[in-house]
């Protein structure tokens, strides 16, 4: 007799790995600074918190956010008012391409 698994255990998935790009890791470390020089600790915490929360969102589940650029598979996860964090779903891993200002032109975001 075969056994099988609770139906529970069949849908659990791995999550997958996170690759910051280069340009991801610099608008990180850019926000961050920022936030240093013209706030208090909490609310530097707080966005590397919303940081922290939205990447263990997209390891787990990367298709919970809108397909925004659909011929290039970019997708977007909004984590405050201000910012927003771009990145590709792979087939093994997510790729984080970009954290960026809501209040900047997006036709000047690049890729």
């Amino acid at each position: 007799m075969k056994k099988s698994c609770p139906k529970s255990e069949r849908n659990i998935r791995m999550a997958k790995k996170i690759i910051w790009s280069p340009l991801s890791q610099n608008d990180f470390i850019s926000i961050l600074n920022y936030l240093q020089e013209n706030w208090d600790a909490t609310v530097v915490q707080g966005f590397i918190e919303i940081i922290a929360s939205s990447v263990s969102q997209i390891s787990n589940n990367p298709k919970q956010f809108p397909l925004i650029y659909k011929n290039k598979k970019i997708r977007k996860c909004v984590l405050t008012k201000h910012n927003s964090l771009f990145y590709r779903d792979r087939k093994d891993y997510a790729d984080i391409l970009r954290i960026y200002d809501n209040r900047q032109d997006p036709k000047k975001l690049l890729f």
